[in-house]
């Protein structure tokens, strides 16, 4: 397996999200490597879409969104779970990618636990560390667009999108 690199998290996010399905994201818990195969993921593009916590600008939670690709946004989801989302594309766009699931951990919530994140991965770059990273196994994977979830909030435009991508098994 591979470890991807600073070009694929240059891509735009609707790149991205489809290109992940499959890949695997490895981490060092305790000394040992796991690895947990990427099944679903879901991206959001920046101010212009209203599900993206871009939309109404920088805030201390959301001010990593504007760094370039191939960090990690982690943040809490009602007060319960922790989210990861690889940020994507050039410094300054805020954009990023959901992961919604791992294989055997089928929610966003159940894969960050099954994974041991948490708000200390906040920041933390998937290029250079030696807690998070991803690899590419060379194989080529294919997955269903789907509608995203949980953005009620959003426009009716923005839920229509076929921006969630799952493994087709």
């Amino acid at each position: 397996m591979k470890q991807l690199k600073k070009k694929f998290f240059a891509q735009d996010a609707y790149t991205v999200a489809q290109q992940l399905i499959g890949k695997w994201i490895c981490r060092k818990i305790d000394g040992e490597i796991y690895k947990f195969q990427i099944t679903e993921t879901e991206c959001y593009i920046g101010s212009c879409d209203t599900a993206c916590h871009a939309h109404k600008g920088k805030t201390a939670r959301t001010q990593i969104m504007w760094h370039e690709g191939g960090v990690c946004y982690v943040y809490l989801c009602y007060g319960i779970h922790w989210l990861l989302n690889f940020i994507t594309g050039k410094e300054g766009e805020a954009e990023g990618v959901l992961i919604r699931g791992v294989k055997d951990a089928v929610s966003p919530g159940k894969a960050t636990r099954a994974m041991k994140i948490d708000k200390s991965f906040y920041g933390e770059s998937l290029l250079t560390n030696e807690r998070i990273w991803v690899e590419d196994d060379g194989k080529a994977y294919s997955f269903t667009a789907l509608k995203r979830i949980g953005i009620g909030y959003a426009s009716q435009e923005d839920q229509d999108r076929l921006w969630r991508f799952e493994l087709a098994e």
